[in-house]
């Protein structure tokens, strides 16, 4: 790429080229708030030394037919799994058979494309018009000299009032929720210089299968771009020299994530250490039992309970509780990109299981049959 000089008025710079012969625009920001984040941007990676890369994560993205580059992001790239991704469809699809379509032929269409899903692992259909695919993201994360892993910075979304009741989760933006992924988006100077690094990423050692490997390298050639989405914020822990393991699953905001830790430490954490019986009432927790001083396990748990008590007062973005160091993580994913859009699962990704029924049957008329007819009945 070549280097950008900036104008006064925030406009457009110069353009590189991308990995596919397409310009790659870069903004440089001048309004205050995009301004300090390109500032915690520099901040993060000055004290990076490295990335730690987890593995796929997958989701669905749907295309319309007017839509040029850009895909929409339908169902969260946060699935474990290919499978996951495409069970997650399928429902995506009942439901709009169910609740949306607006005649027979509609129905029809959509429950068509959920009977192929249900027996085969499809990555791509187009249904009504709309191009839905399976897309295959990278996490990753960066991590300092000592290892550590990146926290939130001072510039990441945070609520004004954080709300830390158990029902506020429902209210949360959801990840990727409304996300639109346009590989011809501006990019400031510093999003751009973490794409262009990243265009060549690829798994290497010997942890990894042969097939893995190959088909890693094989995806930088057949999909040279790639798209960065924004990041996402989980719980990682570490015991004593361990290295850090996830947690929890992605959270659009950090402040999510802290909620979500808040009630592992003090409702989750005790039920799987024995400290309170899985069976006890749901608003019996860490600071009740401590409370009461009555309990064998009062003070283990009270230590459970400060450290809930430390994140709720603080905003804190580490705790430590019995010996476990418990950090809210900043995640970020990769789209490897290619003439034709986001890569799709590769063949040495590994289903956890086959695809399979997930609904009750449904007729063109938007009747549900809850028990499979006897057989010479009608349907």
């Amino acid at each position: 790429m070549r280097s950008c000089g900036g104008r006064e008025d925030g406009g457009m710079s110069e353009a590189g080229t991308g990995a596919d012969g397409r310009l790659v625009v870069v903004r440089v920001p001048v309004e205050p708030v995009e301004a300090a984040m390109e500032a915690d941007a520099l901040d993060a990676a000055v004290r990076s030394s490295g990335l730690v890369v987890r593995g796929p994560l997958f989701g669905v993205a749907a295309q319309s037919a007017s839509g040029g580059r850009q895909w929409r992001v339908v169902l969260e790239v946060a699935h474990g799994c290919p499978q996951r991704a495409r069970d997650a469809l399928n429902s995506l699809l009942w439901f709009r058979a169910k609740d949306e379509a607006m005649n027979p032929a509609e129905r029809r269409a959509l429950l068509a494309a959920v009977a192929q899903l249900e027996k085969e692992c499809v990555d791509e259909l187009t249904v009504l018009g709309t191009r839905y695919r399976v897309v295959r993201a990278e996490e990753y994360a960066a991590i300092d000299e000592h290892g550590d892993i990146e926290t939130p910075r001072p510039t990441d979304p945070e609520p004004l009032s954080p709300d830390w009741s158990p029902g506020a989760g429902a209210d949360s933006p959801q990840v990727d929720d409304g996300l639109v992924l346009d590989p011809d988006a501006p990019l400031s100077p510093l999003q751009a210089a973490e794409r262009l690094s990243l265009r060549s990423l690829a798994y290497s050692g010997i942890r990894f299968p042969e097939p893995v490997l190959h088909d890693s390298a094989l995806a930088v050639e057949s999909h040279p771009d790639v798209v960065l989405m924004p990041p996402a914020f989980l719980i990682v822990e570490r015991s004593g020299t361990e290295s850090w393991t996830p947690g929890s699953g992605l959270q659009a905001t950090a402040h999510d994530a802290r909620r979500t830790l808040a009630f592992a430490l003090t409702w989750m954490k005790p039920r799987t250490r024995g400290l309170i019986p899985y069976d006890a009432e749901p608003e019996i927790d860490a600071h009740t039992v401590a409370a009461e001083n009555t309990s064998p396990a009062a003070a283990e748990l009270a230590v459970f309970a400060d450290a809930a008590d430390q994140l709720r007062a603080s905003r804190l973005n580490e705790v430590e509780a019995h010996g476990t160091v418990y950090r809210i993580g900043r995640a970020r994913r990769l789209l490897r990109w290619g003439p034709d859009g986001p890569e799709t699962p590769r063949p040495s990704d590994i289903n956890t299981h086959a695809p399979y029924p997930l609904h009750p049957r449904m007729d063109e008329n938007g009747t549900v049959y809850f028990d499979e007819p006897e057989e010479g009945d009608e349907p």
